[in-house]
């Protein structure tokens, strides 16, 4: 049998530890929410991005849309590996780092 004081102890502790826990999860929702909402406005307002042109990708500049690239460990290579581009992962494609692939800047 668990002591009563003990008991009463841990209930007041489930209590506070939920009342945080419900806190924090709202503050999440709202913050949240108004991330949303400011985003919706900043899109329907802003311009498209200069560099993309308002796509949020473009053609990988390491492999040049080639999904591979050749490499060698050796500096003067008697054997040269087609190696799958590290920028893209081989979808020909990168993601636009002047708008971080929304589309517009």
């Amino acid at each position: 049998m668990i002591p009563k004081p003990l008991r009463v102890l841990s209930r007041g502790a489930a209590i506070i530890f939920g009342g945080v826990l419900t806190l924090n999860l709202a503050a999440t929702v709202a913050v949240g929410a108004l991330r949303s909402v400011a985003e919706k406005k900043r899109k329907k307002f802003a311009l498209p991005c200069g560099v993309c042109k308002g796509k949020g990708f473009y053609v990988c500049k390491l492999c040049n849309g080639n999904a591979t690239i050749k490499w060698s460990p050796l500096y003067d290579p008697i054997h040269i590996n087609p190696c799958v581009c590290p920028t893209c992962d081989g979808n020909r494609v990168q993601r636009c780092l002047n708008c971080i692939g929304k589309g517009y800047s």
